[in-house]
């Protein structure tokens, strides 16, 4: 016990909080700080130590979360749009007081690089002030009346009760992706977050409550999927459904969620296709697979999982990515500067170990990595010589492999690009405006970067399409997937 107590102070030590109570231990419903009859561990991917507990709860707890929701819900619907932005307002303004304890926090239970973390929690509070101010914005409308005696109004009312369920790759910005617009809206919420990283999502819950988010209207369950799920996905009381993470388990929770017909937001897996045409500007599209493939370890649904890259420029491209990625700084991210850390847990690494076993024994040629480092560290890799046969093409990595499929024509790389079941995010790098245009056009994906290996923003509509998700988060559109539309059809007298 005491060699327990002594590891998780030790990593706790390492965080060097200045406001060390925003590591919270305990799950938060109704306003009340809750701990369970049993725990969970959270280690440090990084270093293996633990970093602390939180409270496996089960059925019940979280049907006392739905309870607290739903009873909040009347009065927090009530409060004017203008109220409840000044609370969000608050919260945003808390979040980047504390976002240099908050990023240190989540690169302990996460592993991603610092600077990474950093520019995630500016991310993550950017969704709460957007939806702060776009409280305001939940417009209706007036339809001329089909009748002269008639009257057709339009307005947007909040759903209801809304559970969320996050994943471990960005811990804060998919929570607030989510509750943002969802408290925006008058709605509340029960969140699961991710059980391998829960305490950014409490540490959000302990700010949400200093700036004033009234008990009840915002509940994080903590603990392991299955019970929690089956409340969330089962209980009438709870309206809307939005979930973040594998398609398999989204498909199986939609499935649930349709016997009491919830509305239901999905944000699922990801193939996306990184195309290179001969006629790109190379430099710029090595550097938009840096970014896109190697941000976060390979750990995100719109990281770039096939390189496709036309002849003429294949080999150019294989050297130039190959030298900046085996120059890249691979590191525990609390301990100094680093590029990448480590995958999240020991099935991640051996995933990309099968991948890059799969692309060798098929004639795959390894130019950088393609080895662990240690413990949970994974050397960033690129592979020449790819083919659709191989199990990357197919199967989504999550991880530090770059694989190059060489094709000749446009039609070639479209093709290839489609053939998935996935459509998520898409890269094309050519300087030709037609055929931006074109296969922009012709790729079957939620978002396309054009020129670019970065389309996440606040402002922008995301999501997929095919087996990638339905609905959309961020921008204005984000507020739509937590309203109800009604029609109020009125008699008018003539006078």
């Amino acid at each position: 016990m005491s060699a327990v107590l002594t590891d998780a102070s030790f990593e706790q030590a390492r965080l060097k909080l200045t406001a060390p109570e925003l590591l919270r231990q305990a799950a938060y419903i109704d306003g009340k700080w809750v701990q369970g009859r049993a725990t969970i561990a959270v280690h440090n991917p990084a270093s293996g130590g633990l970093l602390g507990t939180v409270p496996a709860l089960g059925a019940a707890e979280t049907a006392s979360a739905v309870e607290a929701a739903h009873r909040a819900f009347g009065s927090w619907r009530q409060l004017a749009a203008s109220a409840r932005a000044v609370i969000l307002r608050r919260w945003f303004e808390l979040m980047m007081t504390h976002g240099e304890d908050l990023a240190r926090l989540m690169t302990a239970e996460q592993g991603k690089p610092l600077s990474e973390a950093r520019g995630e929690i500016t991310y993550a509070a950017s969704f709460i002030e957007w939806f702060a101010e776009e409280a305001r914005r939940a417009y209706g409308d007036i339809i001329p009346g089909h009748l002269t005696d008639k009257r057709l109004l339009v307005i947007k009312q909040p759903v209801g009760v809304v559970a969320a369920v996050t994943p471990w790759n960005f811990p804060a910005a998919m929570i607030t992706r989510k509750v943002g617009p969802a408290l925006a809206a008058g709605c509340t919420v029960v969140l699961k977050p991710s059980e391998l990283t829960p305490f950014s999502a409490l540490a959000l819950a302990h700010l949400a409550e200093q700036a004033g988010v009234p008990a009840g209207v915002f509940n994080i369950v903590t603990g392991e999927p299955t019970d929690i799920g089956q409340v969330l996905t089962a209980d009438p009381r709870v309206r809307k459904f939005t979930f973040t993470g594998s398609t398999r388990v989204g498909k199986m929770l939609a499935a649930r969620c349709m016997d009491t017909v919830k509305r239901v937001s999905l944000e699922l897996g990801g193939n996306a296709p990184f195309i290179v045409f001969d006629d790109a500007d190379v430099d710029a599209a090595v550097e938009g697979a840096m970014a896109s493939k190697f941000r976060n370890t390979g750990q995100t649904c719109v990281c770039a999982n096939r390189l496709l890259v036309q002849a003429g420029v294949y080999g150019r491209f294989a050297e130039a990515l190959s030298q900046r990625v085996a120059a890249m700084v691979v590191g525990d991210g609390l301990a100094g500067d680093t590029q990448q850390g480590p995958l999240i847990n020991e099935a991640a690494v051996q995933k990309v170990e099968r991948q890059v076993q799969d692309a060798t024994s098929r004639g795959g040629r390894v130019l950088t990595g393609g080895e662990r480092i240690c413990g949970l560290f994974y050397k960033p890799t690129v592979i020449t010589g790819a083919t659709p046969e191989m199990e990357f093409f197919r199967e989504e990595t999550f991880g530090p492999l770059a694989a190059l499929v060489k094709f000749d024509t446009e039609a070639d790389a479209v093709r290839l690009a489609n053939d998935t079941n996935a459509g998520l995010a898409a890269y094309v790098f050519t300087r030709d405006l037609s055929r931006s245009l074109r296969v922009s056009e012709a790729l079957e994906y939620g978002m396309v970067g054009l020129n670019t290996g970065l389309i996440s923003t606040t402002v922008a509509p995301f999501g997929g399409v095919k087996e990638s998700g339905i609905g959309r988060e961020g921008s204005m559109y984000g507020m739509d997937e937590y309203l109800d539309i009604k029609l109020v059809c009125a008699q008018v007298d003539a006078g």
